[in-house]
């Protein structure tokens, strides 16, 4: 919870700018040969509709590119935030290692984001749950899909989600990344790992600290949006949507579904970035551990943050962009990818 020409013979100046640009334009055509490259994946990837409330979701097939029989598929659930389909390319490299495995992956567009109806704002994680169960429903029945084998692939927020829809029906796997356990003890370690990491100083942590208890009294209180911006102590204000999910969703605790999880033994691949400021992965590891048993895989890998992207890379504006450009398999932490397509083979 979170809780932008002259004459006819240039001179020997022109000629070397000229030579410079030239060579700028080589390195630019260059780079962008390498881009080309790099953002080249194994997969046929679909467009596809998802009926949903008299509405859709947009949403991509990404198949492997060669396929000899029915597949397994993997579904994608998001974390926070109005996401894409693609999640910006950036899912396709996983899309791929899971390709190789064997098995595509479905994702789509959140509602109200691209050309999917409705409004991700406006839902409970109970209405995510909801639509993940119907996204799975649409394809089990596609052809080329073995409806025998459908697991789900969340991230972050999807860690309340995931377990919710694994403790009601039938799934062949789950592949988790960066969950929390609790919506309100995550916000409050994000709060202060973040602190910390900013060096903040004691007034400065007494009075971040004192606008989340604040915050907190509000929610419990089950306050509207009016009340809220007017009893506030927050200097930046949630506006009247997020205000709204947040309230609806911030008693969110993962534990029970997980139990459920356990009793039913669903292969578990949990995956954990060392760097992560959002979550308490050693609680999270912790309380999977507990609850699921000998049906649970854990990785944990080290100079990663949340989204399990390198530290360095996430950490460095400039530098993040380049290699999501060129290389954008190289934005994981090493291992991370190999570790999902060994779990489904």
């Amino acid at each position: 919870m979170n809780e932008t020409q002259q004459g006819d013979r240039p001179s020997r100046r022109r000629r070397t700018v000229a030579g410079a640009l030239v060579g700028v334009m080589s390195v630019l055509l260059g780079l962008g040969a390498v881009a080309a490259v790099g953002n080249t994946y194994a997969l046929r990837l679909e467009d596809v509709s998802i009926p949903l409330d008299g509405g859709h979701l947009d949403g991509v097939l990404a198949w492997p590119e060669s396929v000899d029989g029915p597949v397994g598929v993997v579904v994608f659930v998001h974390g926070d935030g109005a996401v894409d389909a693609t999640s910006d390319g950036f899912y396709q490299p996983i899309w791929e290692s899971l390709a190789e495995a064997g098995y595509a992956s479905l994702s789509w567009s959140k509602p109200g984001v691209g050309g999917s109806s409705g409004d991700w704002l406006d839902q409970s994680l109970t209405d995510r749950a909801t639509e993940v169960e119907a996204a799975m429903d649409w394809v089990a029945v596609q052809p080329g899909i073995d409806a025998d084998r459908i697991g789900l692939w969340g991230a972050s927020q999807a860690g309340w989600v995931v377990p919710a829809v694994a403790a009601e029906r039938d799934v062949a796997f789950a592949i988790l990344v960066s969950p929390a356990i609790s919506w309100l003890r995550q916000g409050r370690y994000n709060l202060r790992a973040e602190l910390d990491e900013e060096s903040a100083t004691a007034d400065e942590r007494a009075t971040a600290l004192a606008v989340s208890d604040d915050t907190r009294r509000l929610l419990d209180e089950g306050a509207d949006h009016a009340r809220y911006l007017s009893e506030t102590l927050d200097p930046d204000p949630m506006d009247e949507a997020r205000w709204g999910f947040v309230s609806r969703n911030h008693l969110a605790d993962a534990t029970s579904d997980l139990s459920a999880m356990g009793a039913a033994q669903v292969p578990t691949l949990l995956l954990l970035a060392e760097d992560d400021l959002n979550v308490d992965v050693d609680e999270t590891e912790a309380v999977y551990r507990d609850l699921l048993g000998t049906s649970l895989e854990v990785h944990r890998f080290p100079d990663a943050r949340h989204t399990l992207a390198r530290t360095a890379v996430e950490d460095h504006t400039v530098w993040g962009t380049l290699v999501a450009v060129l290389a954008p398999r190289e934005v994981f932490a090493p291992g991370y990818l190999d570790v999902q397509r060994d779990f489904l083979r």
